[in-house]
């Protein structure tokens, strides 16, 4: 932590009036402009241990890693609380909350009235994607929590240059994030500060985001889905690219080629498993390069490339083992940042479905003893670790190429325990759209909501999307008419590792067996099968499916792949309603696919 008077060779003026305009509202106790560094980092892990926000684990089982319990109100990301504030209240459209900009500002600046007083007011300057890339975006986020900063350490790329470069011209977001805590002289502070008023609020026209209450997960890490999603989506719009809820992965052949996949699917759905994929087929092999979100845009060469914009993995816990994702337990071997999960008498972490037996002694994610006959959890269902991406064993040791890497296929997914088949293609671009924008999913623990309620999730972007969805629909059909006219347009699928049989048990073996899967359409890229043309699209012909070794009869898998007309034209019903929502914005080109889609189940 610096002195940027004393420190920095360059500061820009618009960077400091912002910080000055800040400093006069929430009136801080002290400014710190941060610049990235381990010595940082460092000190800002002390202060917290003194504050009793973090604790640290067992150095020999877990080195340099600590646990942090949120206030148990501030625990998962708050859709009821998060507001795109566009000029036009038709731009945010019905999936966003909106409030009119100047109105918003008003409550928030009304709020934010001393609201740093006594604390720390922190300046962060970072980078979304390789500093040097033509795909990266700047931002500087000011903050009063130490724990947001140590997160955007691990999370994103904080640097000073960051700073040489706007001054040098470049465009920049502003986030403004407060825990809404102010202490008076002499009070005492608490472990987790936090206010219960919460708002998460947007405004794509000037490129802002202020964030007052809450000091937990992307309500308070604004880089994460504040940014890389919502703002940076009504930029892509803009400029001419797309920023996706995707994870990024290579598949490797076992002639050596490569191939590059996107992956859109709702938080909790498996992306940080797939992205993470440990094959079970021989010689295929999968190497992360992002396991969250995607920023995509064609290239010099016509094709449509993606780099992670991210460097770290925000992940949740719960769920996580040495079975499911060896490899994301292999990350967090140390330097990680766990949140709301259980202690072992031994100082290590745990968490439901990490292993069978449950420790004794446990420490729950509140700080109690754990009573395993409760009924209630010792981590939290929404328990995250945040951890840098330097530390996965099967990062691409080219991850971080400025120039993005080429797609090959786009794959959208959900958790459904029916209806819909293991893998559909879809027939072209615009159908592959359409797929998209009628994906549905199962409600998890990582937002707002009741868990196992379906919910239509456009795209896995229905809380992300900072725009009409309508609007952003027809952005993904306009790409996909740049892409016909200026070179190889990627395939786009549809998948569901989640059928369930009538015993509530998943019917595939999902993890690593997933590759069977991906072969199959990375053979589909290549010409090397046909496929049946069903209702819904095109799925594979059991037999070319690779299910050599797998715990799976192929009665089990024809029923997976089993289109069965009663359901799917009850979920097409559902998905009609759904995208009437959306009105006149609706592109026609959907509305002939939906027409289509009813015509093929007639």
């Amino acid at each position: 932590m610096n002195d940027p008077t004393t420190t920095l060779t360059v500061t820009p003026e618009d960077v400091v009036a912002f910080v000055d305009q800040w400093q006069d509202t929430l009136q801080p106790e002290a400014v710190v402009w941060c610049d990235g560094s381990t010595r940082e980092r460092h000190e800002l892990i002390q202060l917290m241990q003194d504050q009793g926000t973090i604790e640290p684990l067992n150095a020999e089982l877990r080195p340099y890693s600590f646990v942090a319990r949120s206030e148990p109100t501030d625990v998962a990301r708050v859709e009821s609380r998060t507001f795109v504030c566009s000029v036009d209240p038709e731009d945010a459209g019905p999936t966003n909350n909106w409030v009119a900009p100047d109105e918003m500002k008003n409550t928030l600046l009304d709020l934010s009235e001393g609201a740093m007083r006594g604390r720390t007011m922190y300046v962060v300057p970072f980078s979304m994607g390789p500093i040097d890339s033509p795909m990266a975006r700047y931002g500087v986020q000011i903050t009063d929590s130490p724990y947001v900063v140590v997160s955007l350490h691990l999370m994103v790329r904080v640097s000073n240059t960051v700073l040489q470069n706007i001054t040098a011209g470049a465009s920049w977001v502003k986030c403004v994030h407060t825990v809404g805590a102010p202490l008076a002289e002499g009070e005492e502070d608490v472990a987790w500060p936090c206010n219960d008023t919460k708002y998460i609020s947007h405004f794509p026209e000037t490129r802002e985001i202020w964030s007052f209450g809450s000091a937990y997960g992307g309500n308070a890490l604004l880089p994460k889905k504040a940014f890389a999603l919502r703002i940076a989506s009504a930029m892509a719009r803009d400029e001419g690219w797309m920023a996706e809820h995707m994870l990024l992965v290579r598949l490797t052949s076992p002639e050596g080629k490569r191939y590059h996949m996107v992956a859109a699917f709702p938080s909790a759905c498996g992306k940080t498993n797939f992205a993470m994929m440990q094959p079970v087929l021989d010689g295929w092999s999968v190497e992360t390069l992002g396991d969250d979100i995607a920023w995509l845009a064609i290239g010099d060469d016509g094709r449509l490339r993606a780099i992670n914009p991210e460097a770290g993995f925000f992940g949740v816990a719960p769920g996580t083992s040495h079975k499911t994702n060896p490899v994301a337990m292999d990350t967090l071997w140390g330097h990680t940042m766990f949140t709301n999960v259980a202690v072992t008498q031994e100082g290590d972490v745990w968490w439901e479905g990490m292993t069978k037996e449950v420790p004794e002694g446990l420490t729950n994610w509140r700080g109690e003893p754990h009573d395993p006959h409760s009924g209630h959890r010792a981590a939290h269902p929404n328990a995250r670790f945040t951890v840098s991406v330097d530390q996965c064993p099967s990062l691409a040791a080219d991850w971080d190429n400025p120039e993005g890497v080429p797609i090959d296929a786009i794959i959208f997914g959900g958790r459904r325990s029916d209806t819909v088949p293991l893998v559909v293609e879809a027939r072209d671009w615009d159908h592959g759209v359409y797929l998209g924008s009628t994906i549905a999913s199962e409600q998890t623990a990582a937002a707002e909501g009741t868990i196992g309620v379906l919910r239509r999730d456009p795209f896995a972007m229905l809380p992300f999307a900072g725009y009409h969805m309508g609007d952003y629909m027809k952005h993904w059909l306009g790409m996909g008419e740049r892409l016909r006219s200026q070179g190889r347009v990627p395939r786009i699928f549809q998948v569901n590792w989640f059928q369930k049989d009538e015993d509530g048990r998943f019917i595939w073996p999902g993890f690593g067996d997933n590759i069977r899967v991906v072969k199959w359409m990375i053979e589909r890229i290549e010409g090397q099968h046909s496929a049946n043309d069903t209702a819904l699209g095109l799925t594979p012909h059991p037999e070319d499916l690779d299910i050599d070794g797998a715990e799976l009869s192929e009665e089990a898998l024809a029923g997976l792949l089993r289109v069965d007309p009663d359901l799917a034209r009850a979920d097409l019903n559902a998905a009609d309603e759904f995208l009437s929502t959306f009105g006149d914005k609706l592109p026609e080109a959907i509305r002939a696919q939906l027409q289509a889609a009813h015509s093929r189940l007639d």
